[in-house]
């Protein structure tokens, strides 16, 4: 699964999808989404969060797609939110201690922000230099970090969510 998804990544970035869009929309499709809307929802979070040369697409990406599988739908759920900021939070520590920074601008050396900046990346072949390695390298750490929440999920057990779910259920049929 987790070459599949790298290879699907890396074939919308080189079809000329934003690098955000690549990461997020195969681990979205699989989650349900249809791909139209997963492309929608990431494009603006390319180029560094929308040609700013913040942070990196593939993470920003990657990131969507942990609030995707382990996101809060209710407010109370505050185990949610902290396993979901906690893997968000790792998948940026390990993206960055591998390639230096989160930041699209530094890992790229050039930015975004301005047409001459563009120009010079596309003259420089910089996103087809580093930014299908960032796409590719962003699914393999996703992947293990979604493993490993889901890990967490299973080792807590049941929670709150669960029996609260239940409840609901047992009140409708009622």
């Amino acid at each position: 699964m987790t070459d599949d998804r790298a290879r699907r990544a890396k074939k919308l970035f080189q079809e000329g999808f934003s690098c955000s869009q690549a990461v997020f929309t195969p681990y979205a499709v699989e989650a349900g989404l249809p791909p139209e809307t997963a492309l929608k929802l990431s494009q603006v979070l390319g180029g560094g969060m929308s040609h700013l040369g913040l942070t990196c697409g593939a993470v920003t990406g990657a990131l969507l797609a942990i609030s995707l599988n382990f996101g809060r739908t209710r407010a109370e759920d505050k185990a949610a939110k902290e396993l979901t900021y906690e893997l968000a939070q790792e998948f940026c520590r390990r993206f960055s201690h591998k390639y230096s920074s989160i930041n699209c601008t530094d890992l790229i050396g050039c930015s975004l922000k301005t047409a001459q900046g563009l120009a010079l990346a596309s003259e420089k072949n910089l996103f087809e230099k580093y930014c299908t390695g960032f796409v590719t390298g962003a699914c393999s750490l996703l992947d293990e970090i979604l493993q490993e929440g889901q890990r967490k999920q299973k080792a807590k057990g049941p929670g709150k969510d669960i029996k609260i779910k239940n409840q609901e259920r047992k009140n409708r049929k009622k």
